[in-house]
């Protein structure tokens, strides 16, 4: 059976991007159960308060939610275990050293199957203040109404 060569997303950390400014991204693949797989083509998976943490030389994701397999037997996963992320060594060893520098965290955005692997795309992240927050939506909202201006112009639309 051949697998698909695109992407099939499972779930995004939509707040992580609105309280975290993200530095770089790295895609990472999980060490997963059976049951899990399952539960996770099912979409059942929670990203929020998930985070990355280094653990003699490796890196572990603590806080994600992958919910129970419903037609699962005494087999079954605990929904929120610890599990191993799947890089290179080069790329740890990157990313561990960032990590040093204070203020500066690791988060998964999104989780996705990838020619039928399950893949996590992690971001090197600094938090926000709330003012950030309100600036970033600010500008963004300006740069959109900039953009709605200049296509009306273009199209030579009168403004409402």
């Amino acid at each position: 059976m051949a697998r698909d060569e695109k992407r099939k997303v499972i779930a995004v950390n939509r707040k992580a991007r609105h309280d975290y400014e993200i530095l770089k991204t790295y895609e990472a693949g999980l060490v997963l159960r059976g049951t899990e797989v399952k539960s996770l083509r099912d979409g059942r998976v929670s990203l929020v308060d998930a985070f990355a943490q280094e653990s003699d030389g490796e890196l572990l994701l603590h806080g994600l939610h992958i919910a129970e397999y419903a037609l699962g037997t005494w087999t079954n996963h605990t929904p929120r275990r610890i599990r191993k992320l799947l890089l290179h060594r080069m790329e740890i060893e990157k990313i561990l050293l960032k990590l040093r520098d204070p203020g500066i965290t690791l988060i998964p955005l999104s989780m996705y199957f990838a020619n039928g692997w399950a893949k996590v795309e992690l971001g090197l992240a600094r938090g926000r203040k709330a003012y950030d927050k309100r600036q970033v939506l600010a500008e963004r909202d300006a740069n959109r109404e900039i953009s709605r201006e200049f296509g009306r112009h273009l199209k030579g639309v009168p403004r409402p």
